[in-house]
């Protein structure tokens, strides 16, 4: 038989007031310690958030911001030297080497720049001959404003290469000095019938951000015989130069954006420049890809873009500034100027003429009578006089080169422009 072991100490049940003092000794330091607990992490937690943020995620600073950002691209201002800066394109093609160097010499100033290019129809020993003029002609050495396109590019004149050229020039340009304010586009075939010194004064009084572009939104026959009709320009992808060709099938008119039209020469702010080149919105871009089957885009690119860029269309001077002797009809090639034209090319007031022909006499004439420029040499103004012609490092002597010395010229200069701006139907005639 199995018997428990039994305590025989006897079990006395406890009362409730017996058992009240010995859990008030547990109890009430575990709520202390929670509370404290509590506290600690709240504190540890308000301390700790705001060093965090800090170190893990500064804020950035202003010049840390991205800068190809749409909304932060904007043209860069002006220069804010009294005198102006005039950054030129003069451009030439096979056999025009000579009268590069001669309209290029008629247009110097030290205080300016200048790309000069001749493009691959000229025969690399020709493009070699002014690359050297210009490296050992010592007042460009000395002064180091003129740049030759060594890259040519081969340019179709009727066709969207001569678009593609102009901005290729404008970024070299842009590259070249951090500050100018007008972009001007010449041929070899141009000459100047003012000095320098009597355009940039002119223009020292005038708005910046002004271009003269000649320009319409009529386009009248162009529109069935340029617009519409697709054109191909070889010299997109070939070496050897030929005219453009056609395409059978034909294109509506745009409708995204208006087609403007007018002249292939203008006179460029730096602003609007900058633009056609960045683009901090698509439509330059998009204009250019439109004008690569244009025939004769040179005459409605610019046009097209500046009048449908809201921030540039009421920026618009129509005049292209040029003395032109157009045939009529309809206007497509302009007659060569000589002798007979010289006193329209005085009366018009325009500071240059085109077209000319190679060693054209009346040019003797202009030097001689508008510029005073002595044979292969440059045209004297503030910067340069005549009178040291005889020293042999004569450009040792060279003054101030924005001391301007302003003559006939810059009057005549100054009716054209203060007509242009002051007529009623200025502000009508923008992007009209």
């Amino acid at each position: 038989m199995y018997h428990a072991n039994i305590d025989p100490t006897p079990v006395i049940p406890l009362e409730p007031h017996m058992m009240e003092p010995k859990k008030k000794k547990w109890f009430l330091p575990l709520i202390l310690s929670l509370l404290v607990s509590t506290f600690l992490i709240l504190l540890s937690l308000s301390l700790s958030i705001p060093s965090q943020r800090h170190h893990s995620a500064p804020v950035p600073k202003e010049e840390e911001e991205p800068r190809f950002v749409e909304s932060k691209l904007r043209p860069s201002p002006t220069s804010t030297s009294a005198v102006p800066r005039i950054a030129y394109l003069i451009s030439g093609s096979m056999g025009d080497g000579e009268s590069l160097k001669r309209t290029l010499k008629a247009l110097y100033h030290p205080w300016n720049l200048y790309a000069v290019h001749l493009d691959l129809e000229a025969s690399a020993q020709e493009r070699f001959y002014l690359a050297a003029f210009v490296r050992d002609e010592p007042l460009f050495a000395k002064i180091g404003n003129v740049r030759v396109v060594v890259k040519a590019n081969l340019v179709t004149y009727r066709g969207p290469t001569m678009v593609t050229n102009t901005l290729h020039a404008a970024a070299i340009l842009f590259s070249s000095a951090p500050h100018w304010d007008w972009f001007i586009n010449l041929s070899a075939s141009d000459y100047p019938l003012v000095t320098q010194d009597d355009l940039l004064h002119t223009l020292s009084f005038i708005p910046r951000h002004l271009n003269f572009i000649e320009h319409t939104s009529d386009i009248g026959w162009k529109e069935y015989h340029r617009a519409k009709p697709v054109i191909i320009d070889p010299g997109l992808y070939s070496v050897n130069k030929s005219d453009v060709f056609w395409v059978s099938e034909k294109r509506n008119v745009p409708t995204a954006y208006k087609l403007f039209t007018g002249s292939a020469w203008m006179m460029l702010s730096r602003p609007f420049t900058e633009y056609c080149i960045w683009g901090w919105d698509n439509l330059p871009r998009i204009v250019l890809m439109y004008y690569a089957n244009f025939l004769s885009s040179p005459e409605g690119y610019f046009q097209t873009v500046i009048c449908n860029a809201e921030e540039f269309r009421n920026t618009t001077v129509n005049h292209d500034l040029h003395f032109i002797s157009w045939d009529n009809p309809p206007k497509q090639h302009p007659h060569f100027l000589t002798v007979n034209t010289y006193q329209r090319m005085v009366d018009s007031n325009a500071p240059f003429a085109r077209k000319f022909g190679r060693n054209e006499p009346v040019l003797d004439k202009i030097d001689t009578e508008l510029l005073g420029r002595n044979a292969d040499g440059y045209v004297p103004g503030g910067w340069f006089s005549q009178a040291n012609s005889s020293i042999t490092n004569q450009y040792s002597f060279i003054r101030n080169i924005t001391d301007l010395r302003p003559g006939t010229g810059a009057e005549r200069l100054g009716r054209l422009i203060n007509g242009l701006l002051s007529a009623e139907k200025f502000q009508a005639n923008q992007c009209s």
